[in-house]
């Protein structure tokens, strides 16, 4: 029995690198990020958000910005006392 050894010559060869779809992911996935990344500070920059300069702010109701923070903050600080009291009545 004969064994024929192949050479590099005898081998087909897989073609340059941009002929393959797996190579454009691996490139193309961290270049759109990169885009992305560029878009997003260039809006950031252009279009900055506004300083809002007063800290009693009034809603259209006509009831103070802070008014409306306690009480929403009522359950939370009622059960912080409770968590640091270990249960014990007042």
């Amino acid at each position: 029995m004969t064994t024929t050894r192949l050479n590099d010559i005898d081998l087909p060869t897989s073609g340059p690198w941009w002929r393959h779809p797996i190579m454009w992911l691996v490139i193309g996935g961290p270049t759109a990020v990169v885009v992305a990344s560029m878009v997003t500070l260039t809006l950031a920059i252009v279009y900055p958000d506004p300083v809002v300069h007063s800290t009693s702010a009034v809603d259209r109701s006509g009831v103070a910005a802070d008014e409306i923070a306690d009480t929403a903050k009522t359950p939370a600080m009622n059960a912080r006392n409770h968590a640091a009291t270990a249960g014990q009545s007042r």
